[in-house]
């Protein structure tokens, strides 16, 4: 799905991916679940684009529905697979933290579990190999993206900018959709190693001019930085 010019969705509300399209090449920003490549494929060949088109991946952090068809996308091309050097041992299999209770609601929670059923959530391949990237490094693919470490959803989470497609990419740095609740809008994001950090790091956010602030769950938000984080912070207080 084409968001704006240069700009790409594949998934949905509950579980997406993201590509950057460019004359010289395409970013992918977080690759979901297993499931997703066939979509993938989809969406490179209605783009007239195959997989050489490809030039790497960036990883908002390594949780297993961000990692995806990375390890397959990668063994298949060779392309480098970004992720914060905080999250490379969460990339490569290592379990995350156990995380406190979480509010439910056992509609959303079924049909989440069901949409991570469906697209391969059982059958995580984890990275072999990953380039580790840092906090203000501007990678050398499509969109020239930009890193902005976001600790906080876990040690390495961060946010890609990409001026070039007026968006920024905040995987589960927050959310607008709570995945377990059905909750719609800005909030912080379930599943979080330390949601007192998570909060503190969107001040990074500040200043950001981004048209298009893209979750790893939830519909797009396109009403400006400051709105969403304020937000962010009043459902925080809730």
């Amino acid at each position: 799905m084409e968001l704006r010019p240069g700009l790409h969705r594949i998934g949905n509300d509950l579980i997406a991916v993201h590509l950057i399209v460019t004359d010289v090449g395409i970013t992918v920003v977080d690759t979901g679940l297993p499931g997703h490549w066939k979509p993938f494929l989809r969406e490179l060949r209605a783009l007239g684009r195959d997989l050489s088109d490809v030039r790497g991946v960036v990883l908002t952090h390594g949780d297993s529905d961000h990692i995806g068809f990375a390890e397959r996308l990668r063994r298949e091309t060779g392309v480098p697979v970004y992720v914060h050097d905080g999250d490379a041992d969460r990339a490569r299999g290592a379990k995350p933290p156990a995380t406190g209770p979480e509010p439910k609601r056992l509609s959303a929670v079924l049909g989440f579990f069901a949409e991570a059923l469906r697209r391969g959530g059982l059958r995580t391949t984890h990275l072999t190999e990953v380039v580790t990237m840092r906090d203000g490094d501007v990678l050398d693919l499509p969109g020239a993206p930009r890193i902005l470490a976001l600790p906080g959803h876990s040690p390495g989470s961060v946010a890609v900018h990409v001026p070039e497609v007026d968006a920024l990419f905040v995987g589960d740095a927050l959310t607008t959709r709570n995945v377990l609740t059905g909750v719609e809008g800005p909030q912080p994001a379930p599943f979080t190693d330390d949601p007192a950090g998570a909060l503190d790091a969107l001040d990074r956010l500040a200043g950001l001019d981004a048209g298009w602030v893209l979750p790893g769950h939830g519909a797009p938000w396109t009403g400006g930085v400051p709105a969403l984080v304020d937000g962010i912070r009043a459902a925080a207080s809730r």
